[in-house]
Parts: structure tokens; C-alpha cells; sequence
């Protein structure tokens, strides 16, 4: 009768204070997560924005060069700046945010670039 009450009722209040603490961890598993893919998704944003701008560098320098007629030469040496401060550009970026991808893709950059470079 009631001892049998007062066990179950002790093995549900322990069954109990078990789950509450494991909703808790689980609770804070899924906050920690739900942050981290949103720093994911602004750093995948921010990358998005840097490849946008680098990009607009490169095509503003280098079609500036080539609508003006200089010697070939001239031509190098300008895409070449321009390279150099996209990758400069990338790099700072990647110094504030603290993006791997963002310091990888701006060493691509400029391995890509000193190719091109070495190539003419």
C-alpha cells in the first residue's frame, strides 16, 4: 500500500530530476548549435562579400588597364596590384573574423597570382 506508493513516487521524483537535467543539457547542446551555425552562415556571408569585392577590384583594375591601351608590361604590372590588394584586402578580412577559409583563400590568391605572374 503506501510504502509501495511512497517508492514509486521516490523513483518518479528521481526519474524525474534525471530528465529535467538532460532537457537542460539538451537544451543548451541545441542553443550552442543553433550559434554556431549562425556564426557559420554570417562567416559564409562575410566570405561571400569579400570574393564579391575582390573580384570587383581585379575587374575595375584590370579592364581599366585594358581600355587604356598600355604595353603589355604596364598590363602586368597593374593586374598584378590589383591582385596584390585584393589579397591584401582578403587577408585583412580574414585577420578580423578569424576565418580560415577566408586566410586560405586569400593564400590561393596569391599562389594564383604569382603564377599569372611568373608566367609572362
Amino acid at each position: 500500500g503506501k510504502a509501495t506508493a511512497e517508492g514509486d513516487l521516490q523513483t518518479t521524483t528521481k526519474s524525474l530530476a534525471e530528465s529535467e537535467k538532460e532537457l537542460g543539457t539538451t537544451q543548451s547542446v541545441c542553443v550552442q548549435t543553433a550559434a554556431d551555425y549562425e556564426a557559420t552562415v554570417a562567416g559564409r556571408t562575410e566570405e561571400l562579400k569579400v570574393i564579391a569585392e575582390a573580384k570587383k577590384i581585379l575587374q575595375e583594375t584590370s579592364s581599366g588597364a585594358v581600355e587604356q591601351t598600355y604595353s603589355f608590361a604596364q598590363v602586368d604590372s597593374t593586374s598584378h596590384a590589383a591582385a596584390s590588394e585584393a589579397v591584401a584586402f582578403v587577408k585583412k578580412l580574414a585577420k578580423k573574423h578569424h576565418s580560415a577559409a577566408l586566410a586560405q583563400l586569400a593564400s590561393r590568391m596569391a599562389a594564383v597570382s604569382e603564377v599569372g605572374a611568373k608566367e609572362d
